[in-house]
């Protein structure tokens, strides 16, 4: 009989869009005892002795009956969201109305004084544990021991879990909470952790019971137990626990005591389904309110895109300063600047330069490497003065030196380098090599060590073309140089003009346009092939049906011959 028992009490989560009032649960108990097995068993083993087994049977029946006459052995309910099933216990207890002391139990006393008058509670031994009933979640834990498996004993989270407030209006101030004037207790006690927990989501909560007591000793506590624990938040989230049988067997529910009952508890969904129209109402509620809130949000967002004046060419740059390596000194940092050639501008507000943060240098194999990760922004926007020129604009040119620092805040020049802003848009990851200027002697050097400072350039430019240059030739001869480290960027280059929308779409138009001829001109070639093909068949048939049958059968035999 054990196999037939379903040992997974586990909860199970569900996702509803429906009303939760529309929740059906029907619950059924019964109660399997140890005389009823003895029964059956009896009857298979004596069925060859049939005077001395029915006088066994009898006396073993007679007593099963004089235990469980009263039909409690058996119930099934139908419960709702948050019906109220009176106990034998409440019923007891709300009859006196001088015990009735809250709104809630003088509802509760009027109520059952209406059952009594309509001939009593339709339910014996299922009853029901609103949200708004007295059921602490200490009494939960110790009833919800009956239909965990033997000897389970909570985890540690569980038994903390099982002392947290489910609603935030519960909640009562005591002594000890958190004060504006004191944000941080260093040690908080027990309660004061309890009661400053906080659970955001509102949950309701109704627990469908069972009194389990021997039959005509109904209505004591001891033998209450949580048959299904129902949580429903306010996202339309149902938790239950145990989860609905379904195929599967029932579970096994065992009381305490010298006599220990065996009950069965089968739990099933009967909510009532939608019907089809509802169904397609309610689909086209959701739609029509999907596509008002479509169109909130593009009225919000707008519908014409930003697009720069005719003839201008707009470039955003997000950049970052990767890396900085094979350099001679540690605690580096990089001064960078932007130069903007002929016929390009800016916004007036924004900086074309920057300087990054001093940092220390790690072993990355054989180089010293320093990672920045500095990023870096600009907008620029470009503009041909002159329309008949042909030429290609000059793009944009980054300039740094990378400096290092030392203990004493001194400063030295370790290189200079330069970085031509890339002409095609998308990701682009560049590695620049730096130099910087070197004096002869040993004098140069000692004091470049000791004392800091270096040789420097009075314009960063001179790297490369300086844009004050107005001759036809640079010359660099006799400036002394050494190659130093190198610095790793990363671009990521946004191009934007209205004349690219108007190419695209004219190239699009031209696509389509061409799409079609093709397809036109291919399938009247193919019809061409296939009606020629059918003429020259058809003069092949006519030419054969003018000549006479002899010759026919003389050029055939003929291709025999020469066949063979």
């Amino acid at each position: 009989m054990a196999d037939g028992w379903n040992p997974d009490t586990g909860e199970a989560v569900y996702r509803s869009r429906d009303a939760v009032k529309n929740l059906k649960i029907r619950v059924r108990i019964q109660r399997v005892t140890s005389t009823a097995v003895l029964s059956q068993q009896l009857q298979h083993q004596v069925s060859a002795q049939q005077e001395r087994g029915v006088i066994e049977l009898d006396t073993l029946n007679s007593q099963a009956r004089s235990e469980g006459g009263h039909g409690d052995d058996e119930e099934e309910q139908v419960v709702g969201w948050q019906d109220k099933l009176f106990s034998q216990f409440e019923v007891d207890f709300f009859r006196m109305e001088s015990v009735c002391q809250t709104p809630l139990d003088r509802q509760y006393h009027s109520e059952i004084m209406t059952l009594e008058l309509a001939g009593g509670r339709r339910n014996r031994r299922i009853f029901t544990y609103t949200d708004y009933d007295r059921f602490t979640n200490l009494e939960e834990q110790h009833y919800q021991s009956l239909t965990t498996p033997f000897k389970a004993t909570p985890t540690f989270l569980a038994e903390r879990m099982a002392n947290i407030r489910h609603r935030r209006q519960e909640r009562h101030p005591v002594e000890g909470s958190v004060s504006k004037s004191r944000m941080i207790t260093w040690e908080p006690s027990e309660e004061f952790i309890k009661n400053s927990h906080v659970i955001n989501t509102p949950v309701q909560t109704m627990h469908i019971m069972g009194d389990l007591g021997p039959s005509g000793r109904l209505g004591q506590k001891e033998n209450e137990c949580v048959l299904c624990t129902v949580k429903v938040d306010s996202n339309g989230v149902i938790t239950v626990k145990p989860d609905f049988n379904n195929t599967k067997g029932p579970y096994r529910l065992e009381t305490d005591g010298e006599k220990r009952e065996v009950w069965h508890l089968t739990l099933e969904n009967v909510s009532a389904g939608i019907s089809l129209e509802e169904k397609e109402r309610e689909e086209r509620v959701y739609r029509d309110l999907y596509v008002r809130h479509k169109d909130y949000l593009s009225s919000l967002v707008g519908q014409d895109f930003e697009m720069p004046p005719p003839g201008i060419l707009r470039m955003l740059v997000n950049g970052e300063i990767v890396s900085a390596k094979g350099y001679e000194y540690d605690n580096l940092y990089i001064h960078f600047f932007l130069e903007l050639p002929n016929n390009w501008s800016s916004l007036p507000f924004q900086s074309l330069s920057g300087v990054t943060q001093t940092c220390r240098t790690r072993t990355l194999g054989k180089d010293n490497v320093a990672f920045f990760s500095y990023p870096f922004s600009f907008e620029a926007f470009f503009r041909k003065e002159d329309e008949t020129e042909e030429s290609l604009p000059q793009w944009p040119v980054l300039y740094f030196e990378v400096l290092s620092l030392d203990f004493w805040q001194r400063y030295r020049t370790e290189g200079y380098g330069y970085l031509v802003i890339p002409a095609t848009p998308g990701c682009h990851t560049l590695t620049c090599s730096t130099w910087r200027p070197q004096q002869c002697g040993t004098v140069a050097e000692l004091r470049r060590f000791f004392i800091g400072g270096a040789p420097e350039l009075e314009d960063s430019s001179y790297v490369r073309v300086p844009g004050t240059f107005k001759g036809d030739r640079l010359s660099r001869f006799g400036f002394r140089t050494e190659t130093t480290g190198s610095v790793t960027f990363t671009l990521h280059c946004i191009q934007h003009a209205r004349a690219f929308v108007d190419a695209s779409t004219l190239k699009r138009r031209r696509q389509t346009v061409l799409d079609k001829l093709g397809g036109f001109s291919q399938q009247g070639s193919v019809y061409n092939v296939l009606e020629a093909f059918q003429r020259a068949r058809r003069r092949m048939q006519e030419a054969r049906e003018s000549l006479p049958r002899d010759l026919i059968n003389t050029s055939a035999s003929l291709a025999q011959e020469s066949t063979a």
